[in-house]
């Protein structure tokens, strides 16, 4: 045989071989997972538009709510359904329905795989972390939609896939999903942190309670507090008339002042008196996500975003050798709100005297700073009639607030905890608290053993030196 009729002799059973794969796919019934989808959808899987949509995990439970709101409105009485098969847990969805029709792996309908996310502090929901649907697109053409949970070993991400027989279909739908997940946003309204919290999580994003404090729990020299009020919900309450005279409402307030003297308790109130406002919290290191927050602030607006101890990131440029980026992170992301958003940036500091002026000197980022200073004589008395409120008080305060010049908030509040103790010593079931009650925890507190419990709650180190002088807190202040 000559060269000639060995390569026609070759081509010949190429061409044989062919028509034998040919024949035997076409004998070889259809995998029913494929015949699943393309039956529904018309059309042979190499002719499938596959459309992928890729979404943070924390965002899973408002696509399983956009695609739920989705399937009531087009085919309520659709079913969902798995699949099952080795390697599932790495495998595309495409790529499974490849691999089936291929006959290379056996993947066929199976259960639906379901995981479970957070929709508040104490409640969660089921999410669909693998699954398909047969449904219709906007214009009533066939398409079938997969949600797809987090994969191991892959970026922390859900995804939607739509596959359908021609693109505009595809896109549609999954256009139609993405507004009804911001329609049903379960975020909206909520208190959210962007960090670990011992109530129900959802990766990145937790819920929290909402705090409920009435205005007269919010012990502040005079005035301060309706000048916070009027800059934060002031604004909020006119909004729409702001925004036609062309009026910017992101606005930006700072609180500052030794630790323990309310600054916190102050904003505990804010965010139960702004119970419409979506509020974000973020602590420590937790402001490095302070770009998600602020994206996610501007879409569920009205919304607070809380900086606590601001200066642990947004200290002077100066102070770093790095340029802290950060801080330029920071920075970015309060601009890049927009004015017109209805969003409030709330900042909380120990340190005004180390920040950056470019975070406090700028209008649009901080337009009002408030020193939260250490109570007077009469906020003192107010914060032992407030820690007391729901017990028997029978005690003159005068000698009290006397000796605790210089004491914050938080000093009072444990002061008022021990003296309950005392008065319980008495096994007394509704304890009386006397004078005599206050003076032993008082004195115990003031102790030379309490020197650093007074030094974290801010009791103040002139009360201190008084006593070393053995004298009252009022004579030696004078000297």
């Amino acid at each position: 045989m000559d060269l000639k009729d060995a390569k026609e002799l070759t081509r010949a059973l190429s061409e044989l071989l062919k028509d034998a794969h040919h024949q035997l796919d076409e004998a070889r019934p259809t995998p029913e997972l494929v015949a699943r989808v393309t039956g529904h959808l018309g059309c042979s899987l190499k002719d499938v538009v596959n459309v992928v949509e890729r979404f943070p995990t924390w965002e899973h439970v408002n696509l399983q709510r956009g695609l739920d709101a989705y399937l009531a409105a087009h085919t309520p009485d659709a079913e969902w359904f798995g699949i099952a098969g080795h390697g599932r847990e790495h495998n595309d969805i495409v790529n499974m329905l490849a691999s089936a029709e291929r006959n290379w792996e056996r993947f066929e309908p199976g259960a639906v795989d379901y995981a479970t996310a957070a929709v508040g502090p104490d409640e969660t929901t089921e999410v669909i972390s693998l699954g398909l649907i047969l449904t219709r697109s906007p214009e009533g053409v066939p398409v079938v939609v997969g949600l797809r949970g987090a994969q191991e070993h892959s970026a922390p991400q859900c995804r939607i896939v739509v596959l359908a027989p021609d693109r505009r279909s595809a896109t549609g739908t999954r256009d139609a999903i993405e507004r009804l997940m911001r329609e049903h946003d379960i975020y909206r309204g909520q208190v959210l942190s962007f960090a670990w919290s011992e109530h129900r999580g959802n990766d990145l994003v937790t819920f929290l309670p909402r705090p409920s404090l009435a205005a007269d729990e919010v012990i502040l020299p005079g005035g301060v507090l309706a000048t916070i009020e009027r800059h934060i919900v002031g604004i909020a309450e006119h909004a729409v008339r702001l925004r036609e005279h062309g009026q910017h409402l992101k606005r930006g307030l700072l609180l500052h002042g030794p630790p323990g003297t309310g600054k916190t308790h102050t904003v505990r109130y804010l965010m139960g008196r702004m119970s419409e406002c979506t509020v974000i919290v973020m602590t420590g290191t937790a402001i490095r996500y302070v770009t998600q927050a602020a994206g996610l602030a501007r879409r569920l607006q009205p919304a607070i975003i809380i900086l606590e101890d601001v200066d642990l990131v947004a200290r002077d440029r100066s102070h770093t050798d790095d340029g802290n980026p950060l801080l330029f992170a920071l920075l970015d992301a309060m601009d890049g709100v927009g004015a017109d958003a209805d969003v409030t940036f709330v900042l909380t500091t120990n340190r005004a005297d180390v920040l950056e002026h470019a975070l406090v000197d700028r209008p649009g980022r901080v337009d009002l700073a408030v020193e939260i200073p250490k109570p007077d004589a009469v906020g003192r008395t107010a914060l032992l009639r407030l820690y007391a409120r729901d017990l028997r008080l029978e005690a003159d305060l005068d000698p009290v607030v006397a000796k605790t010049a210089g004491a914050t908030a938080s000093f009072f509040k444990e002061l008022l905890r021990r003296t309950v103790l005392t008065a319980l010593r008495d096994e007394d079931p509704s304890p009386v608290l006397t004078g005599e009650h206050l003076s032993q925890a008082l004195t115990d507190m003031l102790g030379e053993r309490e020197a650093l419990t007074r030094s974290l709650l801010g009791s103040g180190e002139r009360v201190h030196q008084a006593e070393e002088h053995g004298m009252p807190f009022a004579d030696f202040d004078e000297r």
